[in-house]
């Protein structure tokens, strides 16, 4: 059986302020665990329980490819952050479905 070193939110907080300059304050990670896009956490009875392995695992996650400037981003097309593929609003249908009301011009 392998055994992992767990951490408790506070201590998941400092290890990703530490390792990786990132400040995600234990609250943040409370949140995400509720709304989720955080990292994978267990449990034991209340208490939530992070590893290390999962917190680079997340960290490496969100990282983006390495590029040379900000325009980098154009280069990949119509994939969003995240791997979500954009949707261009000129293409958008009339049926209503995209979240804007449509007024009639007189």
């Amino acid at each position: 059986m392998e055994l992992h070193r767990f951490l408790r939110r506070k201590a998941a907080s400092a290890y990703l302020h530490e390792t990786y300059g990132l400040e995600r304050a234990p609250s943040t990670l409370a949140k995400l665990a509720v709304i989720g896009g955080g990292p994978v956490f267990r449990r034991m009875n209340r208490v939530p329980l992070y590893s290390i392995d999962d917190l680079d695992e997340w960290v490496a996650s969100k990282l983006s490819r390495p590029m040379r400037s900000t325009s980098d981003r154009a280069s990949l097309g119509s994939e969003a952050p995240g791997g979500h593929q954009q949707v261009d609003p000129s293409s958008a249908s009339d049926n209503g479905t995209d979240g804007y009301e449509r007024g009639s011009s007189t």
